[in-house]
């Protein structure tokens, strides 16, 4: 649980007994908590309820995002994982370039058709924010 809220990584999330949860690029140090009850896969499904994919480059988000939200339900979502301003020196000190940040994900979200709705964190290392359709686009 990352932090202030006591609410449940898997809650703010939304992630829920039955739904096919995408972890897509998920490095081995995050920690989701307990996903019981849903069915997660590692591999792009035909359809994911919801999505966390995790980056650190525009180049690599913008390459996979694509296809990801074009396999998420109708009333799913994505979210789209890039790390904290805090952990970019580390991260450059392992020889790990980073250049998202919110307004970049939000941009490409944006310009792909979706919406973003939400943003949380994932841990101390890790933002992520929410893409869904527009509600015009659910039909």
């Amino acid at each position: 649980m990352a932090g202030y809220s006591s609410t449940p990584l898997r809650a703010k999330l939304g992630i829920r007994d039955g739904h096919v949860v995408l972890l897509d690029r998920l490095p081995d140090d995050v920690d989701l908590g307990d996903l019981t009850g849903a069915h997660v896969v590692r591999r792009l499904p035909a359809r994911a309820d919801v999505t966390l994919t995790f980056h650190t480059t525009l180049a690599t988000l913008a390459g996979r995002l694509p296809a990801l939200l074009e396999r998420t339900a109708t009333a799913g979502s994505v979210w789209v994982c890039w790390p904290k301003k805090a952990v970019h020196r580390a991260l450059a000190e392992r020889g790990v370039w980073v250049d998202l940040d919110e307004g970049r994900v939000r941009t490409l979200g944006l310009e792909l058709g979706f919406v973003d709705v939400k943003v949380a964190a994932v841990d101390d290392t890790w933002s992520g924010l929410k893409f869904v359709r527009r509600l015009a686009d659910r039909a």
